[in-house]
């Protein structure tokens, strides 16, 4: 992924690995608030330099409230700050819905992943994913829900490239096929990295995605999105921005969308204490729709 914030890459400057194509706009989205909606308890309470599990309790006016249970395991190959193998999550709510996730890498380039996600006592989605990371490229492939049986599955194919140390080109092809339809669509990507800025674009035949990511200076940052749709005929737009204050310890991220939406979100840490306090409040003029959030996490 390329640094936002670093310095201009000189000339004959190594291009670097380009990343997963799921991240690609993945700077612009981290702008944006949550959504938040209802009162939630979140507790991490870390087991040992292994394992971690986490209590959430949510409770909502608008939605079902319950209560998540979450299990995280880690092994000891740690190739990043975010990347550590084998890794194994598990989440369970109180209505015996499961996610599950593994990952391992089976070589130094090759990472492989498996989803599984069950609504209740059915199974609604098994996934696998293989990927392989070369010193300026990423190949993806994946297969969802694969049915030898009935005849259905879906395969995604994701490929980027590092033209330059600035530069990245890629696609997508996705392919499903079930009893009585089969299609595929392609799209195409491109990603482009300053040294204060980001902007990225993707085009295909369900219509276009764009971002535009710009870190103002250590406390400002914003970002915009574009997504067109031809099968629904609707383009959408919003405006995201972040305001950080370290030495109050605050995080404050804002909304406004072409569907007359507006919304923030402010976090607070209270240190020495390992507790966040966060507030959000989220307001659609078009619909007459209002809905606000109040989270404690620990730990």
């Amino acid at each position: 992924m390329g640094n936002a914030t670093g310095r201009a890459p000189r000339r004959g400057e190594p291009r670097g690995n380009p990343g997963s194509f799921d991240e690609l706009h993945r700077l612009c989205k981290e702008v944006f608030p949550p959504q938040m909606e209802g009162v939630k308890l979140i507790v991490t309470k870390t087991l040992s330099s292994h394992f971690q599990v986490t209590h959430t309790v949510h409770m909502s006016t608008l939605g079902p409230s319950g209560y998540r249970f979450n299990a995280t395991f880690v092994g000891d190959r740690q190739l990043s700050p975010t990347e550590v193998f084998p890794t194994l999550v598990g989440d369970m709510d109180s209505a015996g819905s499961l996610n599950a996730q593994a990952l391992h890498l089976l070589g130094e380039r090759l990472r492989v992943k498996a989803v599984f996600q069950s609504h209740q006592a059915k199974f609604v989605t098994w996934q696998f994913d293989g990927e392989y990371r070369g010193d300026d490229c990423t190949a993806t492939l994946t297969l969802g829900n694969p049915d030898v049986l009935g005849g259905s599955v879906i395969v995604v194919a994701h490929f980027l490239q590092s033209v330059t140390a600035r530069l990245v080109l890629g696609g997508e092809l996705v392919y499903h096929r079930r009893p009585g339809e089969e299609g595929a669509i392609l799209t195409l990507a491109g990603k482009y990295t300053a040294p204060k800025w980001v902007t990225t674009l993707n085009v295909g035949y369900g219509g276009a995605h764009a971002s535009y990511y710009h870190r103002a200076n250590e406390q400002v940052q914003v970002g915009v999105e574009l997504e067109a749709n031809t099968r629904l005929q609707e383009t959408t737009f919003a405006f995201g921005y972040q305001l950080n204050l370290p030495r109050a310890n605050v995080v404050f991220r804002g909304l406004l969308d072409s569907n007359w939406s507006v919304g923030g979100v402010l976090e607070k840490k209270l240190p020495p204490l390992p507790v966040t306090l966060a507030l959000g409040a989220f307001l659609n003029h078009w619909r007459n729709r209002f809905h606000c959030g109040f989270s404690v996490t620990v730990g």
